[in-house]
């Protein structure tokens, strides 16, 4: 445990540390279906390992989390420059985003923890003051993650949780290949070399990015496509079916019997298979981590929804508090899933 850490929830169930910066989880124990407990995230040691990444691992990242292409957005009829920092795009907030930020603590007791960060009016080019909140809740065999928002201007708001999940816990040579992942979603976003969206949705049926099915990443990664190549594997938006909390993504590891299920209230996910882990970095057990070591599932709304007409809104108001659900609940896998 770092010295920094937040510790909540327990150790003979969910156990979590949660770190002022970038109010990032840095460590999530749970118990796998075969009885060994196990960090099923992917973090770093030190602090300045996290600011020395551009990986995210864990972090909250925001304003707006993705991409805003060419770091440029129209509101109101005013155009608003924001800061470059993928191959000249907004990604995750910006140079300085909020993962790179060491939040307030301002509740900290046996299940619960609650952040707070200011960001001022003009931060990373965004306008209005905002505030922002994430808090994280142990409740049984399950993490509770909210996120909340408010601002004094009209700006934009879109926070996730980037955390990387390895269900077969932190282990040196371990992958995401064999895991096994559903995604309830009939549409997914192509997009162009940059990672921004060519165009409108497209379906899923007949490509490798259909994960209904709930396919081994290896396979999905395996499968010829351009879209796949391009990106190094899967860092694809996804328009998850239904409104609400609801289910958004399952994954399952065979290797460790450990399920986990996905809930969120956002309209889309953006799932990540780790293209870009090179093995610089390490993890919180020292380990070089490689690329597919992670598995990121990030709830938000589809990126670059500022210049995407008919995209779900990202627009904050004064008069409005912006907010987002996920949760993460843990379980033994069935045997048929394994």
């Amino acid at each position: 445990m770092s010295d920094s850490a937040l510790r909540i929830g327990s150790a003979d169930g969910v156990e979590l540390d949660v770190l002022p910066l970038g109010a990032t989880v840095q460590r999530l124990v749970v118990t796998g279906g075969d009885g060994v407990r196990r960090n099923v995230v992917l973090g770093h040691a030190t602090e300045q390992e996290y600011l020395d990444s551009t990986d995210y691992l864990g972090a909250v990242v925001g304003r707006y989390a993705n991409r805003v292409a060419e770091g440029r957005f129209v509101l109101d009829g005013v155009e608003h420059r924001l800061g470059v920092n993928d191959r000249g795009h907004h990604l995750h907030g910006g140079p300085d985003g909020f993962d790179r930020r060491t939040w307030e603590v301002v509740r900290h007791d046996a299940d619960r923890v609650e952040l707070a960060l200011v960001s001022p009016d003009g931060d990373q080019g965004y306008p209005g003051r905002l505030q922002a909140w994430a808090s994280y809740a142990v409740e049984g065999s399950s993490v509770v993650v909210d996120l909340r928002a408010r601002s004094d201007a009209p700006t934009l708001a879109n926070l996730t949780s980037h955390a990387y999940f390895a269900l077969d816990g932190d282990v040196a040579g371990t992958s995401v290949l064999d895991h096994r992942l559903r995604v309830p979603a009939a549409e997914w976003t192509p997009i162009d070399a940059d990672a921004i969206p060519l165009g409108g949705e497209e379906p899923v049926e007949g490509t490798p990015f259909d994960l209904r099915g709930g396919p081994r990443v290896r396979d999905v990664l395996g499968a010829p496509h351009p879209q796949l190549a391009d990106a190094g594997g899967v860092d694809h938006d996804y328009v998850v079916t239904g409104s609400g909390l609801r289910t958004v993504a399952e994954v399952v590891s065979p290797a460790s019997r450990t399920r986990l299920e996905v809930r969120s209230d956002r309209p889309a996910l953006q799932v990540y298979t780790g293209n870009n882990l090179d093995g610089t970095a390490r993890s919180l057990a020292g380990h070089p981590l490689e690329r597919y070591a992670g598995l990121a599932l990030e709830p938000q709304v589809p990126p670059d929804s500022p210049n995407r007409p008919g995209a779900p809104g990202c627009v904050l108001r004064p008069d409005e508090t912006w907010s987002a659900r996920i949760e993460w609940h843990f379980s033994a896998a069935l045997e048929d899933e394994a």
